[in-house]
C-alpha cells in the first residue's frame, strides 16, 4: 500500500507541478508521512525532490538568471540548513497531547503541529486571491530566499514562497522557470546535507529500508513530468489550484491534530 500511495502521489503531483505552481514536495511529504516518521518522510521527500529538479534543470536550467540565483538561492541554502537542524530538534520532543478517536489513540507532536499549520498556511496562500497576487521587489530577494529556505528545511515545503518572490522579479517565463528550478536544487542539496548528518545516528535499517520506495517515487516523478507535458493544454490552472489546495488543507488538519 505504501508503494502505491507514494508512487501515485509522485506521478500525479509531478505532472501537476509543471503548470500549477505547486511543488512536488508539498504533497509528496504528507504521503511519506502516512507510513514513516515525519523526519524520515521529509528527508525522503527531499531526495525525490532533488532528483526531479536535477532532471528538470537539465531541461530548463540554461534559462536561469544567475544574478537572481545568487541573491535568492544562497541565503535560502543557509536558512534551509538552519530549518533542517530545527526539524531534528523538534522531532526529539515528546507528544504535547493525546486523545482517543475511532477506537485508536492519537498523539499530537510539536513537529506535526508545526508542519501541519505550515501546510494549511501555504494552501491558503495559494487559494486566496488576496495572497496569490502578492509580489515582491528584487531588493527583497535575499529575504525571500531566507524565508523559503527556512521553511523548506523545516517542513519540506518552499515552493509557494519561492514563487511569490521570483514570479514578479522582472523575469521572462522561461527565465523564471529555470531560476526557480536551479534555486530549488541548491536548497535541496543544503538541507540533505543536514538530514544526512543527523540521520546517520539512526538505525541504519530504518534508512536502508526506504531505498526502494524512494527510487520508485523518483521513477514515478520522472514519468509524471512527461505526462504533465501532455496534459498542459487539457486542464486549467485554477482547477488544479483548488483541488490541490483543498487536499493540502485536509492533510494539514490531519497532521496537526495527530490523525495522520
Amino acid at each position: 500500500m505504501d508503494y502505491i500511495v507514494i508512487c501515485l502521489v509522485a506521478l500525479l503531483v509531478s505532472a501537476l507541478t509543471l503548470f500549477s505552481g505547486f511543488g512536488l514536495g508539498t504533497l509528496l511529504m504528507p504521503a511519506y508521512a502516512l507510513f514513516f516518521p515525519l523526519p524520515l518522510a521529509i528527508a525522503a521527500t527531499a531526495v525525490v525532490h532533488l532528483a526531479n529538479n536535477i532532471f528538470k534543470t537539465a531541461l530548463v536550467g540554461r534559462n536561469a538568471d544567475w544574478r537572481v540565483v545568487l541573491k535568492f538561492a544562497l541565503p535560502a541554502a543557509l536558512a534551509a540548513m538552519i530549518g533542517a537542524a530545527l526539524l531534528n530538534l523538534f522531532a526529539g520532543i515528546s507528544s504535547l497531547a493525546s486523545y482517543h478517536f475511532g477506537g485508536q489513540k492519537h498523539e499530537i507532536y510539536l513537529i506535526q503541529l508545526i508542519v501541519g499549520v505550515l501546510i494549511i498556511g501555504f494552501a491558503i496562500w495559494d487559494l486566496l486571491p488576496a495572497f496569490s497576487n502578492i509580489s515582491f521587489d528584487r531588493k527583497y530577494l535575499p529575504v525571500g530566499g531566507l524565508l523559503s529556505g527556512f521553511f523548506g528545511g523545516l517542513s519540506g515545503i518552499q515552493g509557494a514562497l519561492r514563487s511569490a518572490f521570483l514570479i514578479k522579479a522582472g523575469l521572462e517565463k522561461e527565465t523564471f522557470i529555470g531560476t526557480g528550478t536551479v534555486s530549488a536544487v541548491i536548497v535541496d542539496v543544503s538541507r540533505l546535507l543536514v538530514y544526512g548528518f543527523s540521520f546517520y545516528t539512526m538505525k541504519i535499517s530504518q534508512i536502508e529500508s526506504m531505498g526502494g520506495i524512494i527510487l520508485a517515487a523518483i521513477i514515478a516523478a520522472f514519468a509524471g513530468s512527461f505526462v504533465g507535458a501532455r496534459l498542459m493544454k487539457k486542464i486549467t490552472l485554477h482547477a488544479v489550484q483548488i483541488i490541490v489546495g483543498m487536499m493540502l488543507i485536509v492533510v494539514g488538519i490531519g497532521m496537526a491534530t495527530g490523525l495522520f
